[in-house]
């Protein structure tokens, strides 16, 4: 029933699209940022300048602050304790407080994930890049916004529990 990273169903689960946020939560370029929670990781998401999605791991490389309150400008995220910023691949791309090299930063860089938007939602890959897959074809990603609605909500329980009473006939 564990989905983190280095188990057996975080690994397995971590090999398909999931539907992360919708695109509505992200609704224009430098928008506030989110907070997402996949497979037991801790993100945030943010729509930078160009209107690109960034989906990296929430806490700054240099002194773990969360990028939540990081301010989203100028194509990146800006870590609101020293001003590190990390652009949507997680790029760390200005420490405004050092004179270091490119290779300095390079070692500081934030892990991400692509993502795509569809059907209304942005969607995420979390497994080894060279095994990611296509989005899968479902007819509702094929049709126009006007043919689809989706909706959001949270369920405070484990996946399998969640999957097993979806299942159980008795309980439809």
């Amino acid at each position: 029933t564990r989905t983190g990273p280095g188990t057996p169903m975080g690994e397995l689960f971590r090999r398909f699209w999931i539907p992360a946020l919708l695109c509505e939560e992200l609704p224009g370029p430098d928008c506030p940022p989110v907070r997402v929670t996949l497979l037991n990781e801790k993100l945030v998401a943010f729509r930078d300048t160009q209107g690109r999605i960034g989906l990296i791991e929430r806490y700054c490389r240099h002194r773990g602050a969360d990028l939540f309150f990081g301010r989203n400008e100028e194509n990146g995220i800006r870590c609101v304790y020293h001003g590190w910023k990390y652009d949507v691949e997680g790029r760390c791309v200005d420490i405004p407080n050092a004179n270091v090299p490119q290779a300095f930063k390079d070692k500081c860089a934030s892990r991400s994930y692509p993502t795509l938007e569809k059907g209304g939602m942005i969607w995420a890959y979390l497994g080894p890049r060279e095994r990611m897959p296509e989005l899968p074809a479902y007819e509702f990603l094929q049709v126009p916004a006007s043919h689809y609605y989706v909706s959001k909500f949270r369920v405070d329980g484990n996946y399998f529990q969640s999957m097993e009473g979806e299942a159980d006939s008795g309980h439809v």
